[in-house]
Formats: C-alpha cells, structure tokens, sequence
C-alpha cells in the first residue's frame, strides 16, 4: 500500500469558494499518490465555471442533486440526478445551473494537480458552508491569471 486509506464523513473535507461555487475536497492528490482527486460541488441557480480546455487530466462528473447543463464542444446536454459525463483531455466544456434548484455533483481528475488550482486562487470557507459569496472582478482576474499555470484555458465568451 503506497498511502493510507482517505475516510471522510458527511460534511467533512476541505471547502472552497471559487465562481460562485463551493467546492468541497474528498480525496487529493497528496492523498491518492497523485492519480486522482475527487471533490463534491454545490452549484447554486445560475451559477458554474465559464468554458475551459484542460490540458492534462480528464474530467468526470455525476450529478447527484438537482439538474445541470453541460456544454461539450458544440453538444449541450441536460443532466439529471444519476447522470454521468467523463470529460476527455483536450475537450472545450463547462457546466452551468439553469435550473431555479442549487444542485451537487460529484467530480473527479485524473490524475491529480488541479485542487491545488482551486486552493490557490479560492476563498476558503467554512466546514459547513453550503454556498459562496458571488465572485468579485478581483476573484475572477485571479482564476484567469492563475489558471494557465495549472493546464487550464478558459475561453472569455465575448458579448
């Protein structure tokens, strides 16, 4: 065995902030030897990261509560409670809530390395907290620089 077992008990896990967004971390990469992270995401109506490319890790998701639309290159797709999306390498995507009910998703990376994005440009935030405070210009001006350091390039949507 190359590292302990991670337990974590309802409600435990470190929280972020970040988009809106609380994102709550259930096994890192420090933990799993660096094959994987998985975190949980509390995504209020109306709320979801803008779209973005990821260079080095693949991205699944299940939705757990509520409904989410996710964009996959040109294809958009509703997902309802139990539904799966593994998101390739490579792949433009993003989820957004337009549902009127805050929704939870299960997300994992493989391999790992991303929850350090998340530590580092977040708002920590309380073990119980359920949302997030909505992002400032100053919070997304620090995912945008920060971002490209971790594979990530996220695509401004011109208006």
């Amino acid at each position: 065995m190359d590292h302990p077992a991670t337990i974590r008990k309802p409600n435990e896990g470190r929280r972020i902030g970040i988009v809106g967004d609380v994102y709550r971390f259930l096994a890192t990469g420090d933990e799993t030897d660096g094959k994987y992270a998985t975190f949980e995401a509390i995504v209020p109506p109306g709320s979801g990261p803008p779209p973005h490319v990821h260079s080095r890790e693949e991205e699944s998701f299940l939705v757990l509560e509520g409904e989410m639309t996710f964009q996959l290159g040109e294809d958009r797709i509703v997902a309802s409670e139990g539904t799966f999306l593994n998101m390739p390498v490579g792949s433009l995507h993003c989820f957004k809530n337009e549902s009127d009910q805050t929704a939870r998703l299960l997300i994992s990376v493989a391999p790992a390395g991303l929850e350090k994005m998340f530590f580092e440009v977040g708002q920590p935030l309380a073990d119980d907290a359920e949302t997030a405070p909505p992002p400032s210009q100053a919070d997304i001006e620090k995912l945008l620089e920060g971002a490209p350091r971790y594979g990530i390039e996220i695509k401004v949507l011109q208006e």
